[in-house]
């Protein structure tokens, strides 16, 4: 006999369940669209770039030696005057300043030994707080609005000490990179030392140019034979 249609199945019969379908990230949503923003690539400049100048260094080894002492002195001071404010004597080194400056004429030798020293530490300062610094980074052409690159004097001078060997005759190069000067020693032990140095130049020039530095060095070019052994 057949069941009737609308009796409800037995306890232990298996039941189909609904399956959930998997949804498809949305990519148009707002979260997605400004971390796209935020990561996308900064605008560029029109040409290439105006001249950069120098990086600025943090100073932070003068900056932590001043720091250091103005708060060694100005905790010992403070102490000074509470050991004085509750009614113990002041230091002997204080008092003993204080005599010696009010004793001592102003062209005692000690005086202007320690005003020279003064003098310089200060000046020392004032022209570590007035230089950039970071002698040794070359600004480089900047590009995009928001992007700025320099790049070291050891690997402007790595890259073109390597274009100077992929000239026929040379036989070794140095380079010494500096803010407005490339110096190239270049050594040749075959081929005329005249075409040598024409195809250093035109190689150089071109390599010097392909560094993107915001102020293309000069280049010096010498050419010399290899010294003879022993």
């Amino acid at each position: 006999m057949s069941e009737p249609r609308g009796a409800e199945p037995p306890e232990n019969a298996t039941q189909r369940l609904p399956v959930l379908g998997r949804q498809e990230p949305e990519y148009d949503d707002l979260d997605r669209s400004e971390s796209s923003a935020a990561h996308g690539p900064p605008s560029e400049l029109e040409g290439e770039g105006g001249r950069e100048g120098r990086f600025w260094s943090a100073r932070r080894v003068p900056a932590g030696i001043v720091a250091l002492l103005l708060l060694g002195l100005t905790g010992l001071f403070l102490y000074d005057v509470v050991s004085v404010r509750a009614g113990r004597p002041g230091m002997y080194w204080r008092r003993e300043l204080a005599r010696q400056l009010a004793e001592r004429p102003l062209d005692d030798t000690w005086v202007l030994v320690g005003a020279g020293i003064t003098a310089v530490l200060g000046l020392w300062l004032l022209i570590l707080a007035l230089t950039p610094g970071l002698r040794d980074m070359l600004p480089m052409r900047r590009t995009h609005a928001d992007v700025r690159a320099g790049l070291h004097r050891d690997a402007a001078a790595t890259a073109l000490r390597d274009r100077a060997m992929e000239v026929a005759g040379v036989q070794s190069a140095r380079v010494r990179v500096r803010r407005r000067r490339a110096d190239v020693r270049a050594v040749s032990h075959f081929r005329e030392l005249d075409d040598v140095r024409t195809d250093l130049d035109a190689v150089l020039a071109d390599a010097v140019r392909g560094l993107g530095l915001s102020k293309v060095p000069s280049l010096s070019v010498r050419v010399r034979r290899p010294g003879r052994k022993g």
